[in-house]
């Protein structure tokens, strides 16, 4: 397996000799400077190799498999048949992809369909029809594309990419034996590319039954953006409401996003500040399609200030003007931290980031303090909220105690019909 790896580069789009019809969209979207990922993997799939691409969220690894496949799409016959398949975790992502293909091939007349659980039978219907009609890339979550799969009217024999995102995520999830069987559906021939922000051993086993001879293109995991403010309170578990609210008030956040890791602390937390009379919505997985869909637009339209949720959008969210994220719960990992964080301080502006670390957490959060080499300030807890537990992340499950001190300073998108178009330049 070929090993490259990721060095801040300059190039230009125009140097990687794209499609004219794709340079259009990207001078129209005002793209010049390919990000390291893209000037490293682009190169490598648009000569057909299968990828390993290793980079965190926030780096663009979207563009990094959707131009390169459209531009290969554009020497292909029209004939009908679904040519990329790129299969997510959730369908915050899958919208996110289409939105984004939308957006490269505007002047292509490339055709693109997001599919994804939680419609009605009708959405079940148009998908089922969008498929038998073709579509160049469909974007899919495992479970949804299974669905449509296993009533065998989805013809994947001319597909020339398998294009696996956010792939580790998706093995977190117990979503592996889904992939294994959507890629036995697959055209034989096909180009696989993997994405992935980590690489723990069950990435290690996937890569090795998907791809063929891969080159492997990898970007360290970077730290937090230096314009992130990162701070934390120590607190005890029945101080974290009042905390967080004090924190929300005195900021006085117009799009804030709290992270909690479990489904279920999603609704407490809501309750809690609706009940300080603060606005908020939320997003989990036990919420209906609609309204999701509904919740994640008045949080762009910032009509929704607050958006409470689990990490089902610690990746799939892509708004550049989140000021504030709260870790309401220390994350499972030390790299969930760094993705939670990333959604705030985007496209060079200022955010901050604060942490609430009960004593069950300190280890943990120990932990992330090492892997971003930077210890977090704690602050002082509001005079209201009285002592917290001392920090000491050396101790696991440490509880309450009598040394305690409050200061601790340390859709079936409508196919355009295909321009004639030149050589590449």
């Amino acid at each position: 397996m070929e090993k490259e790896e990721v060095l801040e580069t300059q190039t230009s789009f125009f140097d990687l000799e794209l499609h004219p019809d794709l340079e259009d969209g990207l001078e129209a979207m005002g793209f010049q400077t390919p990000t390291p990922i893209q000037a490293a993997a682009i190169p490598h799939i648009l000569s057909k190799k299968d990828l390993l691409g290793i980079a965190q969220t926030g780096t663009g690894k979207t563009a990094a498999f959707l131009l390169p496949t459209m531009d290969r799409i554009l020497d292909t016959p029209d004939n009908g048949k679904v040519k990329a398949l790129v299969v997510v975790p959730t369908r915050e992502l899958a919208m996110q992809i289409d939105q984004a293909t939308e957006g490269f091939g505007y002047y292509t007349g490339v055709s693109s369909l997001a599919i994804y659980g939680g419609g009605t039978g009708k959405e079940f219907s148009r998908e089922k029809k969008a498929l038998e009609q073709g579509a160049d890339i469909v974007i899919v979550t495992p479970g949804r594309m299974l669905s449509h799969l296993n009533l065998g009217y989805v013809d994947l024999s001319e597909l020339e990419f398998l294009i696996l995102d956010e792939a580790d995520r998706m093995l977190d999830m117990g979503f592996h034996q889904d992939i294994m069987r959507i890629s036995s559906h697959c055209k034989k021939g096909r180009q696989t590319l993997l994405f992935s922000a980590t690489m723990p051993e069950k990435m290690r086993r996937l890569a090795h039954d998907l791809l063929n001879d891969p080159v492997t293109v990898q970007l360290a995991l970077s730290k937090p953006a230096a314009n992130v403010k990162q701070s934390a309170y120590v607190v005890f578990e029945h101080q974290k409401d009042e905390v967080l609210v004090n924190i929300l008030r005195k900021k006085n956040v117009e799009s804030g996003i709290i992270f909690t890791s479990r489904k279920k602390t999603v609704n407490q937390v809501v309750r809690a500040l609706r009940k300080a009379g603060l606005k908020c919505g939320k997003i989990s997985s036990d919420l209906k399609q609609e309204e999701r869909e509904d919740v994640m637009l008045g949080f762009r339209q910032k009509k929704i200030p607050l958006l409470v949720a689990t990490d089902v959008v610690s990746r799939g969210i892509d708004i550049d003007s989140i000021e504030i994220v709260i870790n309401y719960d220390v994350p499972p990992n030390e790299e969930d931290y760094v993705h939670r964080i990333g959604r705030t301080a985007r496209a060079s502006r200022k955010g901050e980031a604060f942490t609430l670390i009960v004593p069950d957490d300190m280890q943990r959060f120990g932990r992330i303090e090492k892997l971003i080499e930077k210890t977090v300030d704690k602050l002082d807890l509001p005079e209201t909220v009285g002592d917290g537990p001392k920090y000491d992340p050396s101790n696991v499950k440490r509880r309450g105690g009598f040394k305690n001190r409050r200061s601790n300073k340390q859709s079936c998108g409508k196919k355009k019909p295909r321009g004639k178009y030149g050589k590449k330049r």
